[in-house]
């Protein structure tokens, strides 16, 4: 198991008329997870420039195993329920960070 940071990526559509479901979702589940989980380090929402329902949600961790054991939880399934629930389409990619400017600590 690796110890690198990780980027942990979702690509999602969200029909127009749930956006703002979506979004305040989303407020909901990240200053949670900012507050407390183990290993979050920070997240972003992200919405294409070229497509109003096409969105990215990133998110850095301190490992790839604090994501995963942030996953399996019941409370993560619950808290996400609503966002996940505004999906059509979701796909999720997983990265260890190998280099980034400024260099890592």
């Amino acid at each position: 198991m690796s110890d690198k940071r990780a980027r942990v990526v979702f690509l999602v559509r969200v029909p127009a008329p749930r956006t703002e479901q979506f979004l305040a979702a989303y407020e909901e589940v990240r200053h949670l997870v900012a507050g407390g989980v183990p290993g979050h380090l920070v997240d972003q929402v992200c919405r294409s420039s070229t497509d109003p329902e096409q969105w990215l949600i990133t998110s850095e961790w301190a490992s790839l195993a604090d994501f995963e054991e942030w996953e399996r939880s019941p409370e993560h399934r619950d808290l996400v329920r609503p966002m996940r629930e505004c999906f059509t389409d979701a796909r999720s990619l997983r990265f260890h960070i190998q280099a980034q400017t400024p260099a890592l600590p």
